[in-house]
């Protein structure tokens, strides 16, 4: 008979679900905003709403490969969360930046 899914998950030792779990939260972090958008299922038009622009403005937001920190902060805020950034410098802690509003 086959076993389910999260019975071979739970076989598998805790390092490797540490592992997995780690790795996913990289993929995520490392997502372009349409795709990131489209995981929180949410709509170009309901984005839209939130941020005042039209359609095509959000796709040119989505797909830019430069923007400013409060555009971006704006747009992360607009599907729901909050804008974190972190810079990890060589000798220091990790320096965390507040992205101002405009």
């Amino acid at each position: 008979m086959a076993k389910k899914f999260r019975d071979l998950l739970a076989e598998k030792p805790a390092s490797w679900r540490a592992a997995v779990a780690a790795r996913k939260r990289e993929l995520l972090a490392a997502m372009p905003l349409h795709e990131l958008r489209r995981a929180r299922q949410l709509s170009q038009e309901q984005l839209v709403e939130e941020l005042g622009a039209t359609q095509p403005e959000i796709s040119k937001m989505e797909h830019r490969a430069d923007m400013y920190g409060s555009t971006l902060r704006r747009f992360v805020e607009a599907m729901g969360g909050e804008l974190e950034i972190i810079a990890p410098l060589p000798g220091w802690h990790r320096a965390n930046y507040a992205v101002p509003r405009a």
